[in-house]
This record gives C-alpha cells, sequence and structure tokens, in this order.
C-alpha cells in the first residue's frame, strides 16, 4: 500500500472541523440519559420537544415546533460572511423522537425509564441526541463563517406510529427547499465507533393487516352444519402465504406472518367471529404496490371456501428505505474523514419498517446504521427489547458523521 493510500485510509483526512469538545461530549451523553428516563410515545412527545427547543434556543438558534403540538425544525446557517449560501439548498438531518410501549428490563444503570411501560428500545434517544448535538457544532461553525451551506434539522414525532410520523412532518412543508436528507438509525449489530452502509434498499417495506371472520358457528358435533372459523382461520394463516408465494416475483420477498389470532371460548362450541393479524413485508418497492390487491384476493379465495364472511382491514405503512447512491457515497466519505475507512461496514437489507423511505419519495437522501454494540461485548441487545442499551461513544460517532457529510457536501455543490 502506498503512503498516499494509507493516510486516505486515517481518520481526520482532510482536517474538517466540527468535531466534538468534551464538555460538548459529556452534555450529550446527559442528554440522552435524560431522554431515556422519560420515555414519550408517539405524538405524545410534548417533554421530548420542549427540551430540544430548550437546548436550540439557548444556542442562538430559532426552533419551530410542528403545528401538530410535538416536533420540531430548525434551520441553520446564513452561508459563511458573504451570506451567499442562504440562497442554496438546504440539506437536513433527520432525527425520530417517540418511544416504545414496553418496560425497561434494565438493571443496574442509573437512566433507566422512570414511565411505567415506556422504554426507549429503538434507539430514537440516541438519533435525537445525534442530531441536537451536530445542530449544536453547526451552529458554532456558523458563528464562525465556516459553515457554507444551511442545514436543517428535523426531529420527527411517532416514527413508530404507521404509517409514520413523517407524513405529517412532510405535510407541514419541511422538505421545501431541502436537496439531500441523511439519518441514522442505531444497529446492535454494529460495534460502536462503525457505521452501516448500503446503497439501495436498506430496510423493507412494512403494513399491518387485520381480518375478521364471521359465520353462523354451531356444535362441533355437526361441523357439516356450520361456518367452521377455526378451520378458516387456520387455513388463512397456512395458506395466504402459500398463495402469494406463487403470485408475486419470488425477489420481492413478500411476506405475510402472523402475531395473533383469536377465536372461541369452548372446546365443544364452533365459534361465530374469528380475529387475525399480522404484517405485510416486502424487500421492494414494485411488490409492495401490488401486495394489498394481492392480499385481498388470496384471503377472500380462502374464506369463500370456507362459507366464512370476512373483512379485511389493510393499513398501509412505509415503503423500503432506498439509499441513493450519490448520497450513501457522501455518508461514506463522511465517515472515513472521521474515523477511517475501517469505521465502515457493507450493511445487508432488514425487514424492519422505517418511515424514513416517505422523505426519500420527495428528495435524494440515505440512512446509515449506527453502531452502539460495545465492543468485545459477548451480549446483543437487540431493538425493540426493555433491556435495549446502548454504548454511548455512538453518540459522537454520529454527531461527527452528520457534520462531515453537511460540510463535505457543501464542498461538493459549490
Amino acid at each position: 500500500m502506498s503512503r498516499e493510500s494509507e493516510e486516505a485510509e486515517q481518520p481526520g483526512a482532510g482536517a474538517l472541523p466540527g468535531t466534538l469538545s468534551e464538555s460538548l461530549r459529556a452534555e450529550l451523553i446527559a442528554f440522552r440519559r435524560d431522554l431515556h428516563m422519560h420515555p414519550e410515545l408517539g405524538n405524545q412527545e410534548f417533554r421530548t420537544t420542549a427540551a430540544i427547543k430548550d437546548r436550540l434556543e439557548k444556542a442562538g438558534l430559532t426552533p419551530r415546533v410542528l403545528s401538530i403540538g410535538t416536533g420540531l425544525i430548525c434551520d441553520i446557517g446564513t452561508g459563511g460572511e458573504d451570506g451567499e449560501s442562504a440562497l442554496r439548498p438546504l440539506f437536513a438531518i433527520r432525527a425520530d423522537i417517540d418511544a416504545l410501549p414496553v418496560p425497561d428490563t434494565k438493571t443496574g444503570v442509573p437512566y433507566r425509564s422512570t414511565v411505567p411501560d415506556r422504554a426507549h428500545a429503538c434507539g430514537h434517544d440516541v438519533h435525537t441526541t445525534t442530531v441536537l448535538g451536530a445542530g449544536l457544532v453547526l451552529a458554532e461553525l456558523d458563528r464562525q463563517g465556516l459553515l457554507p451551506q444551511p442545514v436543517r434539522l428535523i426531529f420527527q414525532p411517532a416514527e413508530e406510529v404507521l404509517p409514520g410520523g413523517a407524513a405529517d412532518v412532510i405535510g407541514e412543508g419541511v422538505l421545501d427547499g431541502v436537496s439531500k436528507i441523511i439519518a441514522v438509525h442505531c444497529d446492535p449489530r454494529v460495534d460502536a465507533g462503525s457505521v452501516g452502509l448500503r446503497v439501495g434498499p436498506i430496510t423493507s417495506a412494512c403494513d399491518r393487516l387485520e381480518i375478521t371472520l364471521d359465520g353462523p358457528g354451531g356444535h362441533t358435533a355437526r361441523p357439516h352444519l356450520t361456518t367452521d372459523l377455526v378451520t378458516a382461520a387456520a387455513k388463512i394463516v397456512t395458506e395466504v402465504p402459500a398463495l402469494l408465494s406463487r403470485r408475486v416475483d419470488a425477489r420481492s420477498g413478500l411476506a405475510v406472518t402472523w402475531g395473533r389470532i383469536e377465536a372461541g371460548h369452548a372446546c365443544n362450541v364452533i365459534p361465530q367471529h374469528a380475529e387475525l393479524s399480522g404484517t405485510v413485508r416486502c424487500l421492494d418497492l414494485p411488490g409492495w404496490r401490488a401486495a394489498p390487491d394481492m392480499v385481498h384476493a388470496a384471503i377472500d379465495e380462502i374464506a369463500t371456501l370456507h362459507r366464512a364472511k370476512s373483512q379485511i382491514n389493510y393499513i398501509r405503512g412505509v415503503p423500503p428505505v432506498v439509499n441513493d447512491p450519490v448520497v450513501t457515497e457522501l455518508l461514506r466519505d463522511a465517515q472515513i474523514a472521521r474515523r477511517g475507512v475501517f469505521a465502515i461496514e457493507d450493511t445487508e437489507q432488514s425487514l424492519g419498517g422505517e418511515d424514513f423511505s416517505w422523505y426519500l419519495e420527495h428528495v435524494p437522501g440515505a440512512m446509515a446504521r449506527l453502531g452502539v454494540h460495545p465492543p468485545g461485548d459477548s451480549v446483543r441487545r437487540d431493538l425493540h427489547r426493555g433491556d435495549f442499551d446502548v454504548d454511548e461513544e455512538a453518540i459522537a460517532v454520529g454527531v461527527e458523521l452528520f457534520t462531515a457529510a453537511a460540510l463535505l457536501d457543501a464542498g461538493r455543490t459549490l
């Protein structure tokens, strides 16, 4: 390897400004812990919104709370001393701020959730803190005349509530004037200090499916005189996924997975009512767009065969997050500038859903997977579990990734 290539692989390439001071690093860890102790569900993030707003205002910024009452946006930068880049497109950085309805089961940490059956079990407290930290660093660079393009911070509510709070945020015009948007999502499979990147789909589409079945029911001694809803429900559970596997391109990865089935109260009574619910996930946009009609048809066919009356509530969720190649490369270069080329991992497409995808229907963007696993720890604490926690070094990594991306993008679009 040549000396030039060795130098290019070292962190700090290009001597970009925008790294964290030790005092700000400590403040951000404390801020994240405060959010972690006070989790709020989607569209209820009033305390969280107030805390973000207060800190941005203390930095001399002018955040605007969304009309729905939670979440906010904040613009930074007049574009340096000449102010010319105030006319340039905005570079947007997005965080989601809501928590999950699960109990916090961690032990031995002082920042455990104080709210029963509520926890930041998906890392949104980290996402929020990294975007806040990036905003504080970029605001200081702007005061020094070192921010060459304006940046918009987006703190979005209700990511966990289908079809996601992104739709409300976009409806308020937060993407007006935005040319690119970036975000991170915590990944417990990646060590803290590194990020995972992927061009193209990085998450999957996710919809919700609710079905009710009705029929006359009757005695289990005479099923031929009834509508056997238990058998009908069982057939839907097993045969709908099988039917769909032959009606959609296998490369779309369309999958129906059931989470609840409920029918009957006695062993010798065929019930008159049954309920099923689950999720529909898909790897690509064509399959996702075709899914509702195909799922409806498959359910109706099986229900009719068993003389059951079906009602289907197909709830649209989110399309896949499809990372733009140019913006993904920007994130790659930003991470190399901060941490070096060995702090980047290729990541696979997740079957999880993320409403960041809605932003990418309007502007190019990309999401990185932010490593939060403590290096050397043999325990993997997965997302959406009550014991989920992070290595807080990830906060500094996220902040510096965001600031480097904003600065590098400005240099490429001058």
